[in-house]
């Protein structure tokens, strides 16, 4: 670092996204990205609104926010889009945690929660997971601070139920229980119709995953109009204009083909199932998943191995040096193409061992 970087800053340990290499074709399984294209509709819409890139964005995001509110089933004053999920999420440890107020997230779980909480100088607590790597819900009652849990969990792919998250809420009623519903498309339950319920909820999602829009950053919070007032404080004391003209006509053609959408997330969620049951059959260990990834390791082999031996296969997958879950790879769901080069190349590297 230089001389000039902020002594505040200095010991910040900065996220480490996924690979995006360059240098060769991977099979790309590591970052979560769907398998399909956008849609048609959210692609044309795009190219429309290159034509006028010389005008800043609604910073209002007045039609796409009325779309979201219409898909979510809530008001248009209780849904705020931002920059991807992350941005959401970044906003929420600003807006909602403090000295008073420290972030409380699962010991194994999204990597930038502590990130966001190192950057915005907030004190934080990680609780940690059950020895079958699930959630407890007990122990985040009575957190005394501001609860973010990723729900389905990332990178166990492993979900808890609407009357759980309900618990925590009842558990924790002067503090902010923030839910990531990044992967809630492939067969978990939203919790947004708690919003009616409880003040305290804010439920974020993504167009990254299921709408195939990773590279467009967008996402979206749902909850109750004064918890979105506080949002939009923030936002427009960082930026307004957080949401191209590209990426706002490209969530509204996305939106306006919810089918294409849907029959994607039926695809991914059986090429998932047949997936995991060609893993078990070559004696991998997984849990159910919730997700487009599955998390899954071979008794014997190292996880770093697996991921460097299917690297040099040219294959990416993502593994975490944590020490508990150091053994495990985490997979996503590509296309059934994709899936049949992955298990190849698996048994080889099984057959070898």
């Amino acid at each position: 670092m230089s001389r000039f970087f902020s002594e505040k800053y200095s010991t910040l340990t900065p996220y480490t996204p996924g690979e995006q290499p360059t240098e060769r074709q991977y099979v790309k399984l590591n970052t979560n990205e769907s398998p399909f294209p956008p849609s048609d509709k959210a692609m044309a819409a795009a190219a429309q609104a290159a034509g006028q890139l010389q005008l800043y964005p609604d910073p209002t995001r007045r039609e796409l926010t009325a779309a979201v509110a219409a898909m979510c089933g809530v008001n248009a004053d209780e849904v705020l889009l931002t920059n991807g999920s992350d941005e959401i999420l970044n906003f929420a440890f600003m807006a909602f945690c403090d000295g008073a107020h420290p972030a409380v997230f699962p010991d194994i779980t999204y990597g930038f929660y502590k990130v966001f909480a190192e950057l915005n100088g907030v004190p934080y607590r990680t609780v940690p997971l059950r020895d079958d790597l699930s959630v407890d819900p007990a122990d985040f009652y009575g957190a005394n601070g501001t609860v973010f849990i990723a729900n389905p969990n990332a990178p166990t792919g492993l979900t808890l139920s609407v009357a759980a998250v309900e618990e925590i809420l009842k558990n924790n009623p002067d503090n902010v229980v923030v839910i990531d519903e990044a992967y809630v498309d492939f067969g978990a339950e939203s919790c947004v119709s708690l919003i009616r319920k409880y003040d305290n909820l804010l439920v974020t999602q993504t167009f990254s995953k299921s709408r195939s829009m990773a590279g467009a950053r967008l996402g979206f919070g749902v909850g109750q109009s004064s918890l979105i007032n506080d949002l939009n404080t923030v936002k427009y004391s960082t930026n307004p204009y957080n949401i191209n003209r590209l990426t706002m006509a490209a969530g509204l053609g996305t939106l306006a083909d919810e089918a294409y959408t849907r029959e994607n997330c039926r695809t991914i969620m059986r090429t998932r199932e047949s997936t995991t049951a060609a893993l078990r059959s070559l004696g991998f260990e997984l849990a159910d998943s919730y997700t487009n990834f599955l998390f899954a390791k071979y008794p014997g082999i190292d996880g770093e191995r697996l991921y460097r031996q299917l690297k040099e296969r040219g294959i990416l997958v993502r593994h975490f040096a944590q020490p508990r879950i150091a053994d495990y790879i985490r997979i996503t769901v590509g296309s059934e193409t994709e899936m049949q080069v992955l298990m190849g190349a698996l048994r080889e590297i099984v057959e070898e061992c």
